[in-house]
């Protein structure tokens, strides 16, 4: 059986689609590829239990849907795998389509957090064979494999098939039963993780992507659709994450790592893998980033990290007004966030900070306040890196169960090809949708062009590469400031 895990183009005039292993998807201008973590995996589990599988990324590779397609008929494969997310559902419905068309008796299967908010309404508006709920592709897309071929009987939970013109359904999801720990470490030439590595690479730090936890032991913040994949938190043991470091260390000779689980672990299991790092000499050799919240850290467990060899921190800071911290859910206070960034710095750690910008219970005083305190943090030095991005309520997350109650859609909910971040998608008390963005532009305009924090950073070259890599930030700005006009 030759299974094909692939990425088909989806062209726009609004730049090259952030859809991999991405939580809030946007248009880029200046794309950033992040390596899709769990496609990758499956690609890998399913080569180690004897399938022919092909991986086709044809967004990173910037391959015409002609030349996509022609690979797709040269291959001949038996059954195709999309991941798929709100803005862009549609397109992968006409694909799918299409490519039935082209092989009617090819087997598609569609994952991905919106499909599994809403997984009947693909079987609704496409020719789709299977439908995955939960984010555990790897041992999900495995079970539909094998299943076809008749070497089980069942599948595994939170699949949705079609059956005599039906749509029916293997059992409530249950990702409890699923180890990770026995999943074999990802295949880097088999997913072309390379290709994927072009933001952060240079020669002198070659860099690659890991994943510890699913998702986030948090899991509540009311906007996030991670969740909506992971309903339970599970993490991999600190030795099998470990051992897989070290493979990239002795492999692929890595010099930068960035986990991206939605937040780190952290309590005891945070301070076995600082200390494994240091035992086994891995603090010496890498360089760890990671995703964290500011309630997981504290001055000794950020003293044992940057023993570990940690390098960046990247936290929510979302907002600068407290009663919507509350209302998200965040579980965090502005208190926290300032003192959190003091303390990291502390340790000379670089801090990344993410902010939402749109919320509909905030005015414009509330959105300016967002933006004085990330501009405080950064200009002050207790910031490095800040990204800014529209609130957007995607399927199946709380946040769109209240839109929908309480009438804040700017527009018919079912436009999803309007959830991509080139425009709100909630009214705000007395915001339009031009002052929205304008926010978000002045974010990237006001902080990272004040002369201030560019002298700050020019002070911090010590290198050529590091040169390259301030010139890349530079680049990156450009991109975010262009994708908000």
């Amino acid at each position: 059986m030759k299974i094909m895990i692939a990425y088909p183009p989806l062209k726009s005039n609004k730049g090259v689609p952030l859809l991999t292993q991405n939580r809030q998807f946007q248009w880029f201008n200046n794309p950033t590829y992040i390596f899709p973590i769990i496609p990758a995996s499956a690609a890998t589990l399913l080569d180690s239990k004897g399938y022919e599988v092909i991986w086709k990324d044809a967004i990173v590779e910037g391959l015409s849907e002609e030349e996509f397609l022609e690979f797709f008929i040269k291959e001949k494969v038996d059954l195709i795998a999309l991941e798929t997310k709100t803005p862009v559902v549609k397109l992968h419905w006409n694909w799918i389509n299409k490519l039935k068309e082209i092989n009617p008796y090819i087997k598609v299967v569609l994952m991905g957090d919106h499909v599994t908010a809403l997984p009947e309404e693909s079987f609704d508006n496409s020719l789709v064979d299977y439908v995955i709920t939960g984010g555990d592709y790897d041992f999900s897309l495995l079970s539909i494999c094998d299943y076809i071929l008749g070497k089980i009987d069942y599948l595994k939970s939170g699949i949705y098939f079609k059956d005599e013109n039906k749509v029916k359904n293997s059992g409530p999801l249950n990702l409890n039963k699923n180890d990770l720990d026995s999943l074999p470490f990802i295949d880097r030439e088999l997913t072309r993780c390379s290709s994927y590595n072009i933001e952060y690479n240079i020669p002198a730090r070659p860099f690659m992507y890991i994943m510890a936890g699913r998702d986030c032991p948090y899991g509540k913040c009311k906007f996030c659709a991670w969740p909506v994949l992971f309903p339970k938190f599970r993490a991999r043991s600190v030795n099998n994450v470990l051992d897989e470091i070290g493979v990239l260390i002795e492999k692929y000779f890595i010099k930068e790592i960035f986990d991206d689980s939605g937040t780190f672990p952290g309590g005891e299991w945070l301070e076995e893998f600082c200390r494994g790092m240091i035992d086994r000499g891995y603090s010496k050799k890498i360089r760890f980033s990671c995703n964290m919240r500011f309630d997981f850290l504290s001055d000794e467990k950020l003293r044992l990290m940057k023993k570990a060899g940690f390098r960046l921190l990247k936290l929510g800071l979302e907002s600068g007004n407290q009663d919507t911290l509350d209302r998200i859910n965040k579980g965090i206070k502005i208190e926290q966030i300032v003192r959190g960034c003091k303390l990291i710095k502390k340790y000379n750690l670089i801090v990344h900070l993410t902010m939402i910008i749109g919320y509909p219970w905030e005015s414009r005083v509330d959105a300016m306040n967002t933006l004085k305190l990330a501009k405080e943090l950064m200009l002050r030095g207790d910031a490095d890196i800040l990204q800014s991005t529209v609130v957007i309520p995607y399927p199946g997350t709380p946040l769109h169960k209240e839109a929908l109650e309480r009438g804040w859609f700017r527009f018919d909910s079912k436009f999803y090809e309007r959830y991509d971040m080139r425009e709100t998608v909630l009214k705000t008390i007395d915001m339009s949708n031009e002052e929205v963005l304008g926010i978000c532009h002045m974010i990237y305009t006001k902080i990272f062009w004040n002369p201030k924090y560019i002298l700050r950073h020019l002070y911090k070259i010590r290198s050529f590469d590091d040169v390259k890599y301030t010139l890349r930030g530079v680049k990156a700005v450009l991109g975010h400031i262009k994708d908000f006009q």
